[in-house]
């Protein structure tokens, strides 16, 4: 069987075009994560799974979730993945859509987890040397996990900061070993 992420991108992809000639990114992006939402759910994701529901009742359902705010070209998209059989696939969708739309807008996604909540000068230190580094206006998310002791992890993607007092410590731990 196909890879989730190569089922999904030929969705995600026409999905970002359509969302780019109609200048609706943001609008797009929201569905995503509705649609990313709604596949999550346990009792949604029963039902999306169980064979004795339509097409037209998986449809009804979704377009009562999102409230009627799609648009004649979102309500097509829709409704190809759920008689496609691919609306189980949106997380990936979401993601690679994000991506693109991160790209186009020359945008990064910046995690940083911390033992402790940041002040605004730190912040600013991190976002300032991320845009350096990537060449891209940052988008900052902020997490804590005590369990760091001290310091931070910035994610990136697959690029990786360990400044953690933890990190540190299982990296001497290794060394030592």
């Amino acid at each position: 069987m196909l890879e989730k992420t190569t089922i999904a991108r030929p969705y995600a992809e026409a999905a970002f075009e359509q969302a780019r000639e109609e200048g609706e990114l943001k609008s797009w992006s929201e569905l995503m994560v509705t649609l990313t939402a709604v596949v999550r759910d346990k009792q949604m994701r029963l039902l999306l799974e169980n064979p004795r529901v339509t097409s037209e009742q998986i449809m009804q359902i979704v377009t009562s979730i999102v409230s009627g705010s799609l648009s004649k070209t979102q309500s097509n998209f829709v409704r190809l993945l759920i008689e496609a059989e691919r609306l189980l696939y949106a997380p990936e969708m979401a993601e690679q859509f994000e991506q693109q739309r991160l790209d186009v807008e020359g945008l990064a996604n910046v995690d940083v987890i911390s033992a402790y909540p940041l002040d605004d000068g730190q912040r600013q230190r991190i976002v300032e040397a991320m845009a350096r580094k990537l060449d891209r206006k940052i988008e900052l998310s902020e997490s804590t996990n005590q369990e760091l002791i001290g310091g931070v992890i910035i994610r990136n993607g697959d690029y990786v900061i360990d400044a953690s007092v933890r990190g540190q410590l299982e990296e001497l731990c290794n060394e030592l070993t």
